[in-house]
């Protein structure tokens, strides 16, 4: 995993990844964190997010995803559902389902730079390393970097 300190979406449109991948409740729900900035600048990513059926837990560990055209590059903006509800007090990240999303992405998007952030370690209130490391398993092999976000 490298690490990148920036802004994912600044970095994104700057040309650094192909493909973005950021985490997702079951609920089509993008209004805080990086969801909100994604839902803002990438209005088709949240298309793709209320075109999947709302409140469905067999989402968890799969992605929807638009790929857009933006600045002369072409960039794929995923939706990861790593998380069922978006509020509560308990950890909402579900680290399973993050095993299978990384190991979706790979199988879709191998080949490709891959960028995130913190994926379920801030408003999911996830641990990092325990993500780090399953993202780390199933990307092996691939160019793929965690962005932790800087102005």
């Amino acid at each position: 995993m490298n690490i990148e300190k920036g802004d994912l979406i600044v970095l994104t449109l700057e040309g650094r990844f192909d493909v973005i991948v950021h985490g997702c409740n079951c609920f089509c729900s993008m209004g805080g964190g990086i969801a909100r900035a994604i839902q803002e600048k990438f209005p088709e990513a949240y298309s793709a997010d209320l075109a999947t059926i709302k409140g469905d837990q067999k989402k968890l560990g799969s992605f929807s995803f638009a790929t857009i055209n933006r600045n002369g590059r072409e960039v794929t903006i995923v939706n990861g559902y790593t998380q069922f509800q978006y509020h509560g007090a308990n950890v909402l990240v579900d680290y399973d389902a993050v095993r299978k999303l990384f190991a979706n992405i790979k199988r879709e998007f191998s080949g490709k730079r891959i960028g995130y952030p913190k994926i379920g370690a801030g408003l999911a209130g996830g641990d990092w390393q325990i993500i780090a490391s399953i993202i780390d398993e199933e990307l092996t092999g691939e160019d793929h970097s965690v962005v932790l976000y800087s102005p």
